[in-house]
């Protein structure tokens, strides 16, 4: 049982997301102590990476906002911003149909750096309706999952 609350947990960490607690909990890396079916690991990535997912939608953009207009502790969360509005600005330039397709494209690759809270901050940023960009976000997870859990298997 406790298996099950690791790979939730490493599924809801930014940058590992689903993509590390899917060969976390298919080969029984640590703090996992024995190996779990693929069906069960995928399905408890995806729910966990998808947790935090509502609140970063909602709040994420205004957080970083706030923690970027620190002078002393500022400088990191300047730097996502600048990141996230390059970002922005090249899926700017497409519609909103194509933005829908975009975050999903996005979050659906199974790489560094495009997993979930990526998405979820670029539509944030972009002022996405909270609902299309949900269910985005959600197909792309799901998606990403069923990629990770065949080549990780």
């Amino acid at each position: 049982m406790l298996n099950y609350f690791w790979i939730l947990l490493i599924g809801m960490l930014p940058i590992i997301e689903l993509r590390g607690a899917i060969p976390f909990g298919l080969y029984g890396i640590p703090p996992i102590t024995e190996p779990i079916g693929v069906v069960p690991v995928t399905v408890l990535a995806v729910i966990g990476n998808l947790i935090p997912i509502p609140f970063l939608i909602l709040f994420g953009g205004k957080v970083l906002r706030y923690l970027a207009s620190f002078e002393k502790f500022g400088k990191p969360f300047r730097k996502i911003l600048e990141i996230g509005e390059q970002k922005v600005a090249k899926m700017q330039k497409n519609a909103q149909r194509a933005l829908f397709w975009g975050i999903f494209t996005f979050v659906a690759i199974p790489l560094p750096g495009t997993g979930a809270w990526t998405g979820a901050l670029i539509a944030s940023f972009l002022d996405f309706k909270f609902k299309d960009a949900l269910i985005s976000i959600i197909c792309g997870v799901i998606t990403a999952g069923i990629i990770m859990g065949i080549f990780s298997y």
